[in-house]
């Protein structure tokens, strides 16, 4: 349970530094900043991956389901941080997507669900609904849920996916090149792979840090829900609401960045109950 701790929290800090760059990037490149991002992560994994053995053929159906989500939730994220606030649509998204993972964890994966889980639930959707403020779009708040709920399902895919998986840090490595290649595919057949040239030696810095990070980040998470149940995992790893929530008030400057820290804590309170719940 420790090593899964660990590497969870080690998780929600790379995956909230990859997402600072995508909101960071320019508008009118970000989606293709999303692309690179993956695109140049999937290429650095994707040797390590290979020398480890691969994902194993009774995994490979769960793969490839989770890279056909991330299309959605990629087109999903860009959406998000296009209308709305750092501090906002991070926030809203990982909270909403980590209630969607323990709900499908216990419907789908047979993972627990006591009734002090259903409260500890209750409070995170309290403090979701307090992260929304004046001046906030039903668009934003549209666009962030549905990437929540496309992360909640591929956590589920892949969860399941690497406990099929002979080898979960392959397969949590691989995740990221077959999210990269559905994306590449989705973005091709649109016409875009001139533009992603184009703005390369613009951005190729931002790439592939950003794309090490959410590399790094979701092996660790694969390799903790072999340790831990994947509702405890995806819980914790949600600590970066709270992250999200500080960068976006404090280096980004946006406004209500005091109320939605304090709202992204009180979902992270929901997030530790929960927890708590599971495991009791």
């Amino acid at each position: 349970m420790t090593l899964a701790t660990l590497l969870a929290l080690g998780a929600a800090l790379l995956h909230a530094a990859w997402n600072l760059l995508l909101k960071t990037a320019p508008d009118e490149d970000r989606d293709l900043t999303s692309w690179g991002i993956f695109l140049t992560g999937g290429l650095l994994v994707l040797p390590v991956a290979i020398a480890l053995g691969g994902p194993g053929a009774a995994a490979v159906p769960w793969l490839a389901l989770s890279a056909a989500i991330h299309i959605g939730y990629v087109a999903g994220l860009v959406a998000a941080y296009r209308h709305g606030d750092f501090s906002l649509a991070y926030p809203l998204a990982r909270g909403s997507g980590a209630v969607v993972a323990a709900f499908g964890g216990g419907l789908l994966l047979g993972d627990r669900l006591p009734v002090p889980a259903w409260v500890a639930i209750a409070v995170v959707a309290g403090g979701l609904v307090a992260l929304v403020g004046r001046g906030v779009t039903g668009t934003t708040v549209r666009d962030a849920l549905l990437t929540g709920v496309a992360i909640g399902c591929y956590t589920l895919a892949d969860a399941r996916g690497a406990r099929v998986s002979p080898n979960p840090v392959a397969y949590g490595l691989i995740t990221t090149s077959a999210a990269a290649a559905a994306i590449s595919v989705s973005f091709v057949v649109r016409g875009r792979a001139p533009a992603l040239v184009r703005v390369f030696p613009r951005h190729r810095l931002r790439w592939v840090v950003g794309g090490a990070c959410t590399a790094v980040a979701y092996a660790m998470v694969m390799v903790a829900t072999r340790h831990a149940e994947v509702g405890y995992v995806a819980m914790l790893r949600e600590s970066s609401v709270v992250v999200g929530a500080l960068i976006g008030w404090r280096l980004l400057r946006e406004p209500l960045g005091g109320r939605r820290l304090v709202a992204s804590g009180v979902v992270l309170v929901g997030l530790i109950a929960l927890v708590a719940a599971r495991a009791a």
